[in-house]
């Protein structure tokens, strides 16, 4: 009875950390890669909340090294030099002001939390704050850190390394960047210091970066070390942070993404991967019948799943048949599906334009980020791609969060890449990748009644500003998505966004 308790009170700690606490109704996130606290602020104010968006991830709010030589990367974001909240993003009363205004619509913020590491050695020494460091002699005065609180002997993760040698993953340096020893104590207790405070200014959990290269015995002390989310900001009593944890994982490393989901979730990389391949026409979407589990992905509960992420976009971070924003027409196929599917915590990526691999956001001559402008169509411009103002993203969230916890019902394909499934009697979605029309009379499972397609237009009053789905008595209906139409992907719901 004893150890029955203690694997009940584990597994009462695991889940703490697997829900996302999003407002009732919500339920995805969106990456604002490199965007501004008071753009971000904004956003939430005018667009995300109205929208139903549960939540953003931010980039990494710690000063970092300015690294000039390759011209301010994005990837300088990644390499700690102190805890101080101030980057290009903008500064701690910047931040802590859009925590607060995106709570007040509903929205709750998810920190991209970068403690594996402190910097690499680069010509720079200087971070977003004027601190500095001597990456030589292990030393971050600001923190402060010395010699002691890294792994020693110092050692790199060489390719071979991920096959063979869990501890040489776990100890040694990623890409030579200077390795916090997390079993010290001292080090946890800056690591939790940090959090606690983001937690107090209100955010609702982290993305924890690079939680494959730290011990999960050092990771389970951290994370219980946290305070419960602020009820200031109308989190129920009790609440723990939502964790997810950046485990990349396709089935033959040293380091399993199982040894970390009784921990909290993790990020589940083969998701993003396999519906790429898919929408590519590297497989058939008839076999996502029994998309999930049965695939090798993790228990749906223990997922934040996406399609492409900030590094994945650029080739690293688990890449390679990633679909992104440069092939619009797949690429929304695969998001709509991710959202119409009741698999995991889904996070939608928002990206900025980009050729080399290396390039930082929009920057102005004096290396400071460009705001993206919001053009009279609701795209972005100044360089920002906006996905997530995509009306066939954002239509789909709003599909997600009608829908619920319904399940997949009356899955069709027609043998090859014309698929279309119910969730419950609440929504209905139909995908052509082939090369020829779906011209179907197919199960809806909606209530008799017209429905506006919310992925070729929406609703407009009484009408639809794209096509119009006659549902008849018995809950079907004629649907057409010819293999030419701008997108090959149909949606229609019970809510009000697409019901007439």
């Amino acid at each position: 009875m004893f150890r029955l308790i203690l694997c009940l009170a584990a597994l009462t700690v695991a889940l703490a950390y697997k829900n996302p606490h999003y407002a009732s109704g919500r339920t995805a996130m969106v990456h604002l890669f490199e965007w501004k606290w008071d753009d971000i602020a904004a956003e939430c104010e005018r667009f995300l909340g109205p929208r139903g968006f549960g939540g953003v991830q931010v980039s990494p709010v710690n000063e970092n090294l300015e690294i000039w030589s390759f011209q301010r990367p994005w990837w300088e974001r990644y390499q700690p030099i102190s805890y101080r909240l101030i980057t290009r993003s903008g500064n701690e009363q910047q931040f802590a002001s859009m925590v607060r205004r995106c709570n007040n619509v509903g929205v709750r913020i998810y920190v991209d939390t970068v403690f594996n590491h402190m910097t690499g050695t680069w010509n720079e020494h200087t971070g977003t704050d004027g601190s500095t460091a001597n990456y030589s002699q292990w030393s971050y005065p600001s923190v402060p850190y010395g010699r002691n609180d890294f792994n020693i002997p110092q050692c790199v993760i060489s390719g071979d390394d991920y096959y063979c040698c869990a501890d040489r993953v776990r100890n040694c340096e990623l890409n030579g960047l200077k390795d916090l020893y997390q079993g010290s104590e001292y080090v946890r207790t800056q690591i939790v210091n940090f959090m606690n405070h983001l937690i107090s200014l209100g955010v609702a959990g982290f993305r924890i970066d690079a939680a494959k290269h730290m011990w999960p015995g050092d990771l389970s002390v951290i994370y219980d070390r946290l305070h419960n989310l602020s009820t200031t900001y109308g989190f129920p009593s009790g609440a723990r942070p939502f964790i997810y944890q950046e485990v990349i994982d396709f089935g033959y490393e040293a380091v399993s993404r199982d040894e970390y989901t009784p921990l909290a979730a993790v990020t589940e990389f083969k998701f993003g991967r396999e519906l790429s391949r898919a929408f590519n026409g590297k497989n058939r979407l008839r076999w996502f019948y029994n998309w999930g589990t049965s695939w090798g992905l993790l228990a749906s509960s223990d997922a934040l799943n996406f399609i492409d992420n900030h590094d994945n976009q650029r080739g690293s971070g688990g890449g390679g048949d990633i679909l992104t924003y440069k092939q619009p027409k797949q690429y929304k196929g695969a998001i709509a599906f991710m959202l119409a599917h009741p698999y995991g915590w889904p996070r939608v990526m928002s990206s900025y334009a980009f050729t080399n691999n290396d390039a930082g956001p929009p920057m102005d001559s004096s290396g400071n980020t460009v705001s993206a402008s919001i053009n009279p169509d609701n795209s972005c411009g100044n360089g920002w791609i906006c996905e997530h103002r995509w009306s066939q993203i954002y239509g789909m969230v709003a599909f997600r969060n009608c829908v619920g916890n319904t399940n997949v019902t009356n899955w069709w394909d027609n043998n090859s890449n014309q698929i279309a499934f119910c969730r419950g009697n609440q929504g209905f979605v139909a995908f052509n990748n082939d090369n020829w029309d779906l011209n179907q009379t197919l199960q809806t499972c909606l209530p008799t009644g017209s429905y506006c397609d919310i992925i070729s237009g929406g609703k407009s009053g009484n009408s639809c500003t794209g096509k119009r789905i006659n549902v008849g008595w018995d809950g079907r209906a004629s649907i057409i998505l010819g293999a030419n139409e701008y997108d090959m992907v149909l949606a229609i719901h019970a809510g009000i966004e697409s019901r007439l």
